[in-house]
């Protein structure tokens, strides 16, 4: 069946449980037409109700997370790294700081909630909110594992501050803790008389301390100053107080009340296509308290809500519950049950809490892997072969192997560029789109054409673009095209090339490309390669086994983003710290050994290997140890020719391809070593990985 054409622009602003939770209907149900686009600051979302059992040691970090990576490869969305900042409704725009604005037809917000405690003197420098989660959580794990004599205040007597207080006790129980849990009034004033006094007796058990009717002056690096002049020590100090609407949404020009996004029982706002779900937002005919159980029973009807009013449905009302249980951790494997006036303790209860949180954690742990396309029952021989078995990696997994191109083209098949006439170059590349995000996409296309000319030792000069958009409205063409060119243009400008202009039309995906003119009077070839010369590459390699787990579903989420950073990462400086390279190249689709091999034939050379010295993307070892490869392995492999190796997976990882990798160098071996200080100086995660032999061999050791 043909694709059905984009014709919507939905974006999710946040990751919070209502929208994790609407990602993973949709991703079961998807509405056709319609383009998810998710904002989020991080891969992942950290789960609120798992927060004390990861403070107190019951959980790990990945156990309180939802990767939000996976989650949006599920649903078919693109994912954008980043914060947004603002919406005009005017232009139906939001802004994302380093990037083109993001259109929108509907908009759905849930960013929670933070706290007010940076405007207590001193409280950034010296204090963490603990709110977002994800900067507190990794906070607290380093303060866990390297404190020797914890001192900690937590300010704000909530619900949520005694947990906390709890959880640290508890978790630094070996370690004699002292935990003081501050508040200006009276402590856990908001429960009923029974299920305060359980807590404050659970929070005695722990040995926290209660400081109630005190008032914070000033945070410290040497604890909480209060205005009765008492000095509280502590080495790490929260606040679970204080919370407040993040201030950008007072910008939007919707109806607010105290700064949250009054919504109405369809969870739309003022403006019909901006809708608001979980702490952000204020129910406005039936007001109720902040707490998750509302966001997650929230989704159901936001899923429904989102696909109607695209598709010109009719809307439902959320209707909130009355009263909602509250189970509440206790440090240790316990918990308080408390609803209508009600409480009670036990290890009983904790199992309960912690069956609930786990049920619901792993709705997201549970995510169909990606599947081949349904082939029908008769189809012509070789079909099979054809497609792999597994799925075609985008980028450089997606190109013509090396020993294809060695047959059909071996009388041109060589340097990364051309030479046009004495002094300029040429070349021209073109990726299949490997993330839904089109300014990403073009950001990586464009890295990684400029690639063969920085290889080169060229300055880029000029460039023309061409873009194949995948079916869509005139509207969103207009969208995407805009956030591409916006990106490329500022690519090449910073590369010192202009886009003089180019070509676009429509197909079955994304594929962005670019032909471009480079300046050098000197240009480094694939020849020149010296026995002796040490061997240099700027950039760790595994990024077509990362992006093929993650189209299976099997990446985490913070590699896939640590992996897009360094595709994004610009090889210019390096260029420069690589100017006396005898040949250079960059390391691109066919792998480190195909590269390598293209040095070494045209130089007359051979290599040799240290696979220990090699770097490699976080988390690409683990996936090759589990045996994911990137569809374009066994070609690389041919098409590397003989490379004498151990096996194992580091040496599978040399013909992995990559996306706009780093340049490979040989150089001189008396001045290696201060070129690869020059390059680590320059931010580069450069090393020294081989040298050039006699020996026409390639050999991994």
């Amino acid at each position: 069946m043909h694709n059905l054409p984009l014709t919507r622009d939905l974006v999710l602003i946040g990751g919070g449980h209502c929208h994790a939770l609407v990602l993973r209907k949709w991703g079961m149900n998807a509405l056709p037409g319609v383009r998810v686009t998710v904002i989020n600051p991080g891969p992942t979302a950290p789960y609120s109700g798992m927060l004390p059992g990861f403070v107190a040691g019951h959980y790990t970090r990945d156990e309180l997370d939802i990767d939000l990576v996976k989650l949006a490869r599920f649903a078919g969305a693109r994912l954008i790294d980043g914060a947004a900042t603002a919406i005009d409704r005017g232009t139906r725009t939001i802004t994302v700081p380093g990037r083109p604005p993001i259109a929108y037809d509907i908009v759905a917000i849930d960013v929670g909630i933070t706290s007010a405690m940076p405007a207590l003197p001193g409280f950034t420098a010296h204090a963490i909110p603990a709110k977002p989660l994800g900067t507190f959580a990794s906070r607290w794990d380093n303060f866990r594992r390297d404190t020797t004599d914890p001192h900690i205040a937590i300010i704000g007597g909530g619900v949520a501050g005694a947990e906390l207080a709890m959880a640290m006790a508890h978790a630094l129980r070996d370690k004699t803790p002292t935990v003081h849990l501050i508040d200006r009034g009276i402590a856990l004033k908001d429960l009923g008389t029974t299920a305060r006094q359980k807590m404050r007796a659970a929070l005695g058990a722990q040995g926290v301390q209660l400081i109630e009717n005190a008032e914070v002056r000033q945070i410290t690096p040497q604890g909480v100053m209060l205005a009765d002049g008492r000095m509280i020590r502590s080495d790490f100090t929260t606040g679970a107080a204080g919370a407040k609407p993040h201030d950008w949404i007072a910008t939007i020009g919707v109806e607010t009340h105290d700064g949250f996004i009054t919504v109405n029982a369809a969870l739309q706002s003022s403006d019909p296509a901006i809708f608001a779900v979980g702490d952000c937002a204020h129910l406005g005919a039936t007001p109720r308290p902040k707490a998750g159980v509302f966001a997650v029973r929230q989704a159901p009807v936001l899923y429904d809500n989102l696909r109607a009013i695209l598709s010109g449905g009719d809307l439902r009302p959320y209707k909130p519950q009355c009263d909602y249980l509250k189970l509440i951790s206790l440090g240790g494997k316990s918990a308080l049950a408390e609803k209508f006036g009600t409480a009670r303790k036990g290890p009983l209860l904790w199992r309960w809490k912690d069956h609930i949180d786990r049920k619901f954690m792993d709705q997201f742990g549970t995510l169909p892997a990606m599947q081949g396309p349904k082939l029908p029952r008769t189809v012509a021989l070789g079909m099979a072969d054809a497609l792999g078995d597994r799925p075609m990696c985008g980028g450089c997994g997606a190109k013509v192997g090396r020993a294809a191109l060695q047959t059909v083209l071996a009388d041109t098949f060589g340097d990364d560029a051309a030479i046009v006439q004495p002094g300029q170059i040429i070349t021209t590349d073109h990726l299949r789109a490997l993330t839904h995000d089109p300014a990403l996409m073009a950001r990586i296309a464009a890295i990684h054409a400029l690639g063969d000319i920085w290889a080169m030792g060229a300055r880029a000069q000029a460039a023309t673009a061409s873009i194949i958009l995948p079916r869509m409205s005139a509207d969103l063409q207009q969208r995407t095209l805009s956030e591409i060119m916006q990106t490329a243009t500022a690519v090449m400008t910073k590369a010192g090339a202009v886009i003089v202009g180019g070509h676009t039309s429509l197909g079955d995906e994304l594929t962005i490309g670019f032909t471009i003119t480079g300046l050098t009077e000197n240009p480094i070839t694939l020849a020149g390669a010296k026995p002796g010369d040490a061997l240099i590459v700027t950039k760790p390699i595994g990024s077509g086994t990362i992006m093929a787990a993650e189209m299976a579903g099997a990446a985490r989420g913070a590699d896939v983003i640590a992996c897009l950073d360094l595709m994004t990462a610009p090889q210019a400086n390096a260029a420069e710290r690589l100017h006396a390279a005898h040949a250079m190249t960059d390391v691109t689709g066919f792998g480190l050994a195909g590269h390598l091999r293209g040095i070494c034939a045209a130089s007359g050379t051979g290599a040799i290997l240290t696979l220990a010295a090699i770097p490699l993307m976080q988390g690409a070892l683990a996936l090759a140890q589990s045996g994911i490869r990137s569809s374009l392995f066994a070609d690389n492999q041919r098409g590397a020719g003989a490379v004498t190796g151990p096996g194992g997976a580091t040496y599978d990882l040399l013909f992995d391809p990559q996306t706009a990798g780093g340049l490979l160098a040989a150089v001189a071996a008396d001045k290696a070593e201060t070129v690869l200080r020059d390059l680590k100086a320059a931010g580069y995660p450069a090393a020294i990985i081989g040298e050039i032999t006699h020996d026409p061999g390639i050999t991994a050791r």
